[in-house]
């Protein structure tokens, strides 16, 4: 089942989230293709998918966290889809966001939702590039107290990312990658 999961997401990458053209990515590199993740991770099925197939490797990890989350925007609903799948299994968690920058007001929080010093989480990504967004988002749950286990992304897209996390001592799961989606 897990098998036939994993082409349906890689189906839905492939028709919502792929776009071809010329595009300058967050790490200022230009590219011939763009991976806007957020329309699959923000539609129904691709939460649904995204949801089953992350828990499922969360598991095979042997992570148990209390807690995923990554840099908002792009981590935001994979958390989300992820929490809301564990709900009634044997591995439930919650999920936060990590604020590109702290509030001036309120509670001034870098951090939001569901997050508490001492919690083991679980960063996650829409796509892996340079690993520049997982790495913001490992520092601000290590300062506010957390352990990571690792770090869970949709997309990897094979430029560096995976391995300067790996290099840094993370563990680094990909549901799939460029050149299994047949990109790139």
């Amino acid at each position: 089942m897990a098998g036939d999961e994993l082409e349906r997401l890689r189906r839905l990458l492939l028709q919502q989230s792929v776009r071809r053209g010329d595009f300058v990515l967050s790490s200022g590199k230009h590219s011939s293709y763009y991976i806007d993740c957020r329309l699959t991770t923000m539609s129904a099925e691709g939460q649904t998918l995204i949801g089953q197939l992350g828990w499922a490797a969360i598991r095979a990890q042997g992570w148990r966290p209390r807690t995923v989350g990554g840099l908002t925007m792009g981590a935001d609903p994979v958390a989300y889809a992820l929490a809301a799948t564990s709900w009634g299994s044997e591995l439930v968690f919650d999920a936060f966001s990590v604020r590109k920058e702290a509030k001036g007001h309120g509670t001034t929080r870098l951090i939001e939702g569901c997050f508490a010093t001492g919690d083991e989480v679980v960063i996650v990504e829409d796509v892996i590039t340079t690993g520049g967004s997982a790495q913001r988002a490992i520092e601000a749950v290590t300062l506010a107290g957390g352990v990571v286990l690792g770090v869970l992304a949709v997309v990897d897209r094979q430029e560096g990312g995976r391995e300067a996390l790996q290099a840094e001592g993370r563990e680094v799961v990909a549901l799939t990658t460029v050149a299994q989606l047949g990109v790139g």
